[in-house]
């Protein structure tokens, strides 16, 4: 048996977006409906960008096994005047006084570098945890992929609904002519007509119904899509009824390798034995290594004070030269005087001062360059390293069970969903031949009725049976594979292609 799609309006899908009307069909299979899921869902996108964050969480992790280093500079400013220098004790009190201003600039160039088991595990603990995302998003995608599929599929039987309302309208307006034929033939009794009438108007009411079912239904599968859900396409996919050949120990060996959940589960237990060890990190030495460079200058706005004082220590050296000289004479023997001629301030001081002072802002002054290495002991820290590992380990020990449980649900799943597939394969079969002997019953009813055998209203009633055969036909079909796409859920793989 094929569940044939009908045929709805045909029409382009929105021209923007994430995806334009060019690259989308207008004629829409399951496939396609899928791989539009998969670029424009939004619920899925946002989960889906959690892959780049942890490829950069990896690599974050190896930059923390680098030196990390740092640059600083600065520029300053003091204004001139007095400074006081500690309680009542300023700068002219020791002869400095009337200070000009001052400009200054520093830099610093710093690398340190820190080791610790952490640290060392970081690479490996990233990856893992990396991992249980990916899993993470694949779970995201097979939900993804069995609403899509339950969509569509809902969206098939809206179609065949319509289909078989239109199909009792029509029967119900053959009936209607018919007992207006024979009302004019005195055979039937103008109740027969009104009641004919009647069934005409509530198919018609099924019809619209059904219609609006069939648009909710492509609203909600546009939704899925995310894409805007006042677009119009034709579903072409086609499900057959067939019987299933699985077997309990195939679907679970499926199951085992590509379910999305327990493929989560697990890593998430692999990440979880990290973080164990992770924890020892308390407990072992850290090591931390660090140096740097540094210099500094510093700029009188005005040298006129650094030369008056340099003209003062000549003349103060100049004077203590006469005095020792005087001294020197007095002694006898007398010792040989001292030239003080020598002691001269000179341009050249001069020069030297006034250059000495040109240092704002790059003719810095080095600073002498550090080193240093520092190991770290840990030795008691009030047992939170001890509370930290045993919580570790306690979290491991329940993600193994998480996983343990998550593997007897899926067990116990896939034996319920395998025993329902066969339960609908089989009412369908049961529904089918129910529909042939309706169909039948209701061919020979017409006939009867033709010739006046039988009254309208068991017209009606065996029409009304064959209905609702079809109904049920289409409704155990359905079923048949609404069960297996949940039991594709659960395998991880599709099973009818």
């Amino acid at each position: 048996m094929r569940i044939r799609a009908c045929v709805l309006v045909v029409a382009s899908f929105l021209a923007g977006g994430p995806i334009t009307a060019q690259e989308v069909p207008t004629s829409l299979s399951l496939e396609d409906a899928l791989e539009i899921a998969r670029t424009t869902n939004p619920s899925f996108l946002q989960t889906r960008n959690d892959e780049a964050l942890a490829d950069w969480d990896v690599r974050q992790a190896w930059g923390a096994l680098m030196p990390s280093a740092s640059a600083t500079g600065g520029l300053s400013w003091q204004g001139s005047g007095d400074t006081q220098l500690s309680g009542s004790l300023n700068l002219s009190d020791l002869g400095f006084g009337d200070q000009p201003s001052f400009y200054g600039s520093s830099y610093f160039l710093g690398l340190n570098y820190s080791l610790n088991w952490a640290t060392i595990l970081g690479p490996k603990q990233s990856k893992a945890q990396r991992r249980v995302t990916l899993a993470g998003i694949g779970v995201a995608e097979a939900n993804l992929v069995s609403g899509v599929t339950t969509a569509y599929v809902e969206l098939l039987r809206q179609q065949d609904a319509v289909r078989l309302a239109e199909l009792q309208l029509q029967n119900s307006e053959f009936n209607l002519r018919l007992a207006r034929g024979q009302l004019e033939v005195g055979q039937v009794t103008p109740i027969d007509v009104g009641q004919a009438e009647i069934q005409v108007g509530r198919n018609e009411v099924s019809v619209l119904q059904t219609r609006n079912r069939l648009t909710t239904s492509r609203m909600r599968l546009l939704q899925l899509l995310g894409l805007p859900v006042d677009r119009e396409f034709e579903a072409t996919t086609t499900f057959e009824l067939s019987e299933p050949t699985w077997d309990l120990e195939m679907l679970s060996a499926l199951a085992i390798e590509d379910n999305p959940e327990l493929k989560r589960r697990r890593l998430s237990a692999r990440s979880a034995d990290v973080g164990v060890s992770s924890a020892w990190s308390a407990y072992m030495p850290s090591m931390s290594i660090s140096t740097g460079w540094s210099g500094f200058t510093r700029q009188a706005s005005s040298a006129d004070l650094s030369i008056s004082q340099a003209e003062l220590r000549v003349a103060s050296t100049i004077s203590q030269c006469i005095s020792t000289n005087n001294l020197y004479a007095r002694l006898t023997p007398p010792l040989p005087s001292i030239d003080c001629a020598q002691f001269v301030f000179t341009d050249a001081m001069r020069q030297d001062i006034l250059s000495g002072n040109n240092q704002f802002p790059f003719n810095f002054t080095g600073s002498p360059p550090s080193l240093r290495l520092s190991v770290s002991i840990p030795i008691f820290s009030g047992l939170s390293r001890q509370r930290n590992l045993e919580a570790a380990r306690l979290q491991a020990d329940d993600v193994r069970e998480q996983v343990r449980e998550q593997e007897l649900t899926v067990q116990a799943d896939l034996a319920i969903g395998l025993a329902n597939v066969r339960t609908a394969y089989e009412s369908a079969l049961l529904e089918e031949r129910n529909r042939v002997l309706a169909e039948q019953q209701v061919t020979l009813a017409r006939e009867r009725y033709q010739l006046g055998a039988i009254t309208f209203v068991e017209l009606v009633d065996a029409q009304t049976i064959f209905a609702q055969a079809e109904a049920d036909r289409i409704g155990a079909i359905f079923a048949y594979h609404d069960s297996v796409t949940n039991l594709e859920a659960l395998v991880g793989t599709s099973l009818r292609f």
